[in-house]
């Protein structure tokens, strides 16, 4: 006998549908979909089948993109290619932000190249903020030249830790184990950015190595953006109280794996030039995270 689907049914799984797909963003899209640019037209370009984004940086302005929605939670993922040569003084910035603009109260998650000397290799700063305050510095050396070729720099974001990770391979885990410090950012919703500013002021062995102009434009090169994570919805998506329908918050994702913990420690054997949480003079009390390891 044929089996009779009652319209109600299908009207609410239509909705349940709707619901699920504003919530749990999954996908890549064209730029047009998923950003807004922050600069002159001059100072970005597309390849020509639009999968390439180049912005460039000279004298007169830089350039940057922001996500058009805003998320809580997820994996946020984009493949990058540095300014080659001479790029000392010149930053290409990666990060997460809860509000459009340095706010003075607002959550970020930063990943910072910071541009060198030609031959000199470049370094990956990371840093934490929660309602404003930063001070939570991290430098890596990378083991490649990210000028020659694209690499993937991706975030994963939940409520048990946020780990940065270059090409899968994690460099920095930052867990949340109930500091009383409350020194976790897991509140407010965040944009996603990524731009290239002068920053000669601090970037290249703390301001002695300036930008040479004579070398502009600086350009840095982007293509395939990917998010899978909870997109905010007023007042609150129901994708980020859940722990069983999205990978990025299940339990495999509140820790390391096994071969995640040892490429984790091999970075930090070969490759870490500076961690606050090693720094007494900046910190004669350090902060409470550094007091545990990130497997606890």
């Amino acid at each position: 006998m044929e089996k009779i689907i009652h319209p109600f049914a299908i009207f609410l799984f239509i909705i349940v549908f709707i619901s699920l797909s504003q919530s749990v963003a999954v996908g890549k899209g064209s730029f047009d979909d998923n950003f807004s640019k922050s600069c002159p037209e001059t100072h970005f370009k597309t390849s020509e089948d639009g999968q390439i984004w180049y912005l460039s940086l000279d004298k007169q302005a830089g350039c940057g993109f922001t996500t058009k929605q805003r998320y809580r939670f997820g994996w946020f993922s984009m493949k990058l290619k540095l300014v080659g040569g001479d790029s000392a003084g010149v930053v290409t910035a990666y990060y997460m932000c809860s509000e459009n603009g340095a706010g003075p109260e607002r959550d970020e998650l930063d990943i910072e190249f910071l541009g060198n000397r030609t031959g000199q290799p470049y370094l990956i700063q990371t840093n934490i903020y929660k309602n404003g305050t930063g001070n939570r510095e991290m430098r890596h050396m990378l083991w490649f030249d990210p000028t020659e070729e694209f690499h993937t720099y991706s975030i994963l974001w939940n409520n048990h830790q946020i780990v940065f990770f270059v090409d899968k391979v994690p460099i920095r885990v930052y867990k949340n184990a109930n500091y009383t410090n409350n020194f976790f950012p897991n509140e407010k919703p965040m944009y996603l950015f990524s731009s290239i500013w002068n920053a000669d002021d601090w970037a290249t062995r703390g301001g002695i190595e300036k930008t040479d102009w004579k070398k502009a434009p600086f350009v840095s090169s982007y293509k395939e953006f990917n998010v899978d994570g909870c997109q905010w919805e007023e007042p609150y998506p129901a994708c980020v109280s859940t722990t069983t329908k999205n990978w990025w918050d299940q339990y495999n994702a509140w820790h390391l794996s096994d071969d995640q913990k040892k490429d984790f420690s091999w970075v930090e054997r070969n490759l870490v030039i500076y961690d606050y949480c090693k720094d007494t003079q900046r910190f004669p009390t350090l902060p409470q995270e550094c007091w545990l390891s990130p497997w606890d």
